[in-house]
């Protein structure tokens, strides 16, 4: 570490850098919302799913995100778990519309928030409930009720309704995930 990182970072200057996971089901977003989230330069036109995972940075105001996005299909969920002690804050995505679903969705959230690696930390959890701008969509406030959020006690989470494909709802997530990451 070079002088003026060393200074940058006593003065507070310097970005923290934060290891976010990226979680939820298949074809909930997760990867559109991620590619949102970059630069309009850097971003992809042509997004495909997932499979295994994939490492994405980008940087807010004050932090530098390294997003570990995860595959949602069902053969490659058990591989999340070794990456759970390095994450620091937890992004996960939920299908509005796929009521059907939801139930799945609630389990594997479910089996994250028992996992010993996330159990006793107070881990920040933003929740999107994406693919609002379809007609089947859910509000976030039953999409909420769906998964039991409410129980929720030992770790501070929000969640924001989002449209991952025009971009709306993503800022005020990583406002909020920003805001709890520096503390």
């Amino acid at each position: 570490m070079g002088l003026l990182d060393k200074l940058s970072g006593l003065l507070g200057l310097r970005k923290k850098e934060v290891h976010v996971l990226c979680l939820g089901l298949d074809n909930s977003g997760k990867t559109t919302i991620i590619n949102k989230l970059k630069p309009s330069n850097a971003q992809s036109q042509d997004i495909v799913p997932t499979i295994g995972f994939s490492i994405e940075k980008f940087k807010s105001s004050s932090l530098s995100f390294t997003v570990f996005d995860m595959s949602g299909q069902g053969r490659y969920r058990n591989l999340w778990e070794h990456y759970y002690k390095e994450g620091q804050a937890i992004i996960f995505v939920i299908d509005s519309s796929d009521r059907l679903r939801m139930v799945v969705a609630k389990e594997e959230l479910d089996t994250l928030l028992n996992h010993p690696d996330i159990k006793h930390r107070r881990i920040p959890i933003l929740f999107f409930a994406n693919k609002m701008d379809l007609r089947d969509a859910v509000t976030s406030v039953k999409v909420s009720q769906l998964l039991c959020l409410e129980n929720i006690k030992d770790k501070p989470w929000h969640i924001c309704a989002s449209d991952a494909i025009k971009g709306e709802g993503l800022q005020e997530g990583v406002d909020w995930l920003q805001e709890k990451t520096v503390q």
